[in-house]
């Protein structure tokens, strides 16, 4: 790919009204380094992706954008950031143990920062297959994931901590999550290992659960802790939200398995 063709990716962008926008123009200085416009622009000529719109939202470790696709379909272009190398550290514990990854951990930050994005789009595609409620996966290249966006117009769905619902939305979804632990946990052989109010969106009476990097196999050695920790995260927030929910050990046994129904 020639310089040329980068910068005038750039210089194109840089005409853009929305450049003018604080936020996404500090995404674009800490994001777009020309590999990562490589990135973009090959998926755009496999025609995966058709443009790429304002921020969505940002974070330390990424950037989520609006972007759109073949016939105008709305999609979650998640970008992470090669240049930062602070959550190595946070990264290792889930990957050191788990049997897909860890024979192969590269030492330089931007190959490991590829190969957690990879990571997080099997983990999307596992969940997906095993009929778990998450965005579906579109595909991963480098350090870019392109998935269904959920939400309407550039603007993502509520989390679940910001959404307003009543008790009887609130039951269905908490319902719903468990069916979504206990499915992958038995079928896809994963758990989410950060599983909160903060990783769900909802969106047209439905949950997504979200953020799933960190997903790690049942046999991982953390797993049994991490699962536990989804578990409490989720039936805390319900139960400070009225919804009567199970023992945290009746949840566990259902979601494992050890029982085939879950009394409310």
């Amino acid at each position: 790919m020639e310089d040329s063709e980068i910068d005038s990716f750039f210089r194109v962008r840089d005409k853009e009204p929305r450049i003018v926008d604080k936020d996404l123009f500090e995404t674009v200085e800490e994001v777009f380094d020309k590999a990562t416009v490589q990135a973009i622009l090959k998926l755009m000529r496999r025609g995966v992706l058709r443009s790429l719109k304002g921020v969505v939202s940002a974070g330390k470790e990424s950037r989520v954008y609006w972007g759109k696709g073949p016939g105008g379909r709305d999609l979650a272009v998640k970008i992470y950031l090669t240049s930062s190398a602070e959550f190595r550290k946070g990264m290792m514990k889930y990957i050191i143990g788990d049997h897909r990854f860890d024979k192969s951990v590269p030492k330089s930050t931007r190959k490991l920062v590829i190969l957690w994005a990879k990571k997080e789009f099997n983990n999307f595609t596992e969940f997906y297959k095993a009929g778990v409620s998450v965005p579906e996966p579109i595909c991963q290249y480098e350090n870019v994931l392109v998935m269904e966006f959920v939400g309407e117009n550039g603007v993502r769905a509520p989390l679940l901590r910001e959404a307003d619902l009543t008790l009887e939305e609130y039951t269905a979804i908490f319902r719903g999550l468990v069916e979504d632990v206990r499915k992958a946990y038995l079928r896809a052989g994963l758990i989410h290992g950060d599983l909160s109010e903060y990783n769900v969106m909802v969106w047209n009476g439905r949950h997504y659960i979200i953020d799933v990097s960190q997903a790690v196999p049942v046999t991982h050695p953390n797993a049994a802790e991490l699962l536990l920790r989804d578990l409490r995260n989720i039936t805390s927030f319900f139960e400070g939200v009225g919804v009567s929910v199970p023992p945290l050990s009746k949840v566990l046994h259902y979601v494992t398995g050890e029982v085939s129904e879950l009394e409310y």
